[in-house]
């Protein structure tokens, strides 16, 4: 049985010269990210390292890490004429990607081309990750709606992480991480409620960061929303990055462990050191093994 970590970040040489070919945001000044709405950002260079990440990745037990591109870089919210040279660089080293890495595949969200992501589908990613904020409201689902037809089509997964943080980098460095990227994934998780599920009923989707953690307000959304849409998505997941004991154990007993995956963000956070996140043994397989199989496949 393969462990799974649904969501990681690791940069090639061909997405790396990419962003060193900008000048404005979002671009790199040798090692130093820039990005709209948040301050410089010095990169590691041994966090893209591919040997140095697969040697992680084995010991920490797993069998796939899937990587992704990073959303807040803002890359899918580009014109597709600027857009399109960063997306096929990340799609070029993502697919060349060795053992334990797979990779979701990445769109443009503000000149929707279901065409071209279906040629990128089909060099065998594991689905598509889409920016919370592009999926936030009707309109972000009209417009993607093309895209996650797609994945219905090919039953593919979708992956929503938070996009660009909006707002000046006036503040602390945690600030997007803590305000902006929550907000983002509260947002979307009530948005697939109102707008996603209905469109697309047969869609399996995971959310990034326990989706901010809105699943806690499942009281709330019974008494003050639709009550015919409080009951739990057998085909809606949620990650665990950033998270621990406390956050996990509160959804666990919102949604159930079924619902959970394991998603670690490396390497802008670590794994955690006990799968289970003190659930016990049957967690940290459901976490690990069970549900990410169900999510990337369908099946049992």
């Amino acid at each position: 049985m393969t462990s799974v970590d649904v969501h990681q970040h690791l940069w090639g040489a061909a997405f790396l010269a990419a962003l060193r070919a900008r000048d404005e945001p979002p671009f790199l000044d040798g090692w130093t990210l820039h990005l709209a709405g948040e301050a410089p950002y010095r990169v590691s260079p041994a966090d893209h390292d591919v040997a140095r990440r697969a040697e992680l990745a084995a010991g920490d037990g797993l069998g796939r890490a899937l990587v992704s591109l990073s959303c807040p870089l803002g890359v899918e919210w580009l014109p597709a004429d600027r857009a399109r040279p960063l997306l096929d660089a990340y799609h070029e080293d993502a697919a060349a990607l060795p053992e334990p890495f797979g990779a979701w595949a990445a769109a443009c969200v503000r000149d929707v081309d279901a065409g071209a992501t279906a040629a990128v589908l089909d060099q065998g990613f594991s689905g598509l990750q889409l920016p919370a904020n592009a999926l936030a409201d009707a309109a972000g689902y009209a417009r993607c709606a093309p895209l996650l037809d797609l994945l219905e089509e090919r039953g593919l997964p979708l992956f929503v992480h938070p996009g660009p943080a909006a707002g000046g980098s006036e503040g602390p460095p945690w600030w997007p991480a803590m305000v902006p990227y929550v907000q983002q994934m509260h947002a979307a998780w009530f948005a697939f409620r109102a707008f996603g599920r209905p469109r697309h009923p047969r869609l399996r989707v995971c959310f990034a960061l326990l989706a901010g953690l809105a699943p806690l307000h499942g009281e709330r959304f019974a008494a003050r929303g639709d009550g015919s849409l409080a009951d739990a998505d057998p085909d809606v997941y949620v990650e665990t990055s950033s998270y621990g004991p406390a956050g996990v154990d509160a959804v666990v007993r919102a949604l159930g462990v079924d619902a959970v995956v394991q998603g670690s963000d490396r390497p802008y956070a670590s794994p955690p050191r006990h799968p289970g996140f003190g659930l016990g043994g049957a967690a940290a397989y459901a976490f690990r093994v069970a549900n990410p199989r169900r999510l990337l496949t369908g099946g049992a």
